[in-house]
């Protein structure tokens, strides 16, 4: 498994830390279009991937949304794994109303920054 590059890694730090502000006022949808995006640039390192589920989670337990939450829990108990043995459903954008195994064309932004870091 490879290193995550500084890019990738700064990126995820922001866009979770917007993912809280806009969900702290109220701006739901784009808390998650954060959230969305940073699961698709953590899958390829397990523990970012594990930290974007969990905001994930605690995002869905905030907005009191029963699906969400148990989605997260699922998918915290297999995205380290799939991670390290390779099995993650690429582009995923990682909510409970997505099968947890699709895979889905990735953004212009994010397929750029993962090129540069060689996935």
């Amino acid at each position: 498994m490879s290193r995550i590059t500084p890019a990738i890694r700064d990126r995820l730090r922001a866009d979770l830390s917007a993912a809280r502000a806009a969900r702290r006022s109220g701006d739901h949808a784009l808390s998650w279009e954060l959230l969305e995006g940073a699961h698709v640039l953590s899958q390829p390192w397990a523990v970012w991937y594990v930290r974007v589920h969990g905001s994930m989670l605690l995002a869905g337990a905030r907005a009191g949304d029963i699906r969400e939450v148990g989605g997260q829990l699922v998918r915290l108990s297999i995205a380290g794994p799939g991670t390290v043995s390779g099995r993650y459903p690429v582009g995923n954008t990682g909510r409970a109303r997505v099968p947890a195994t699709q895979p889905m064309p990735i953004r212009g932004d994010l397929a750029e920054l993962l090129r540069e870091a060689g996935r």
